[in-house]
């Protein structure tokens, strides 16, 4: 599965819900809860370099399937982490939620569940 591409935001669902389980601060969340950003994503074998472009920010994480590697979270703290490739998914172990992110057709769906809370973001990959 080659994940490489852009791709433009679509929708989200629980996102409030699931960033105040989080511990996110109100404010953060409501700034961030129409935030329409591009995702754009190089995938080299297992190496992996994942930007999401805001307005008025980006945030890269490289990493490497199977490697520790330093990542920004949803909540802007850092975790090291080691991602894993499991039936075309990548597979993030967070210390509060799983990330979870796979190619449907041309959808980049990114999932990530904390306790009974499930963000889902939708973005469709740009021509």
């Amino acid at each position: 599965m080659n994940f490489s591409g852009k791709y433009t935001f679509g929708n989200q669902e629980n996102y409030e819900e699931f960033m105040k389980a989080l511990g996110v601060p109100e404010d953060c969340i409501e700034q961030g809860k129409n935030a329409k950003f591009d995702t754009e994503v190089a995938q080299n074998g297992d190496g992996f370099t994942w930007s999401q472009i805001y307005p008025c920010h980006t945030t890269t994480n490289q990493f490497t399937v199977g490697k520790e590697s330093e990542f920004e979270m949803l909540n802007c703290e850092k975790a090291k982490i080691t991602v894993k490739l499991e039936g075309g998914k990548l597979i993030m172990n967070f210390p509060k939620y799983t990330h979870t992110v796979e190619i449907e057709g041309d959808k980049l769906i990114e999932t990530a569940v904390s306790g009974e809370i499930t963000l889902k973001r939708l973005h469709t990959k740009k021509n």
